[in-house]
């Protein structure tokens, strides 16, 4: 997975610009994605790549790692019905 940075979608919630929002390269092209900036930064955002000016989550270092090692790990594995 490759992160690219989104040229269209580069507000924060009032306006302003921050550079460097990304999303993978395996998000798919309805719109359907996240985008997250600050991934060298103490502070993680992530945002909903339709709504480039709306909410925007912050995370701490330790929890976007605790986060990822979730992913990792399967944690948030969709499960199939019936089993």
């Amino acid at each position: 997975m490759r992160l690219f940075i989104s040229k269209d979608s580069k507000y924060l919630t009032d306006g302003s610009s921050y550079p460097g929002w990304m999303k993978s390269s395996l998000s798919t092209h309805n719109g359907s994605c996240v985008e997250v900036c600050g991934l060298a930064e103490e502070t993680i955002r992530v945002r909903d790549s339709k709504d480039p000016r709306g909410a925007v989550l912050s995370f701490t270092l330790a929890e976007w790692d605790a986060f990822i090692g979730g992913v990792h790990l399967g944690e948030f594995d969709r499960k199939r019905r019936g089993r």
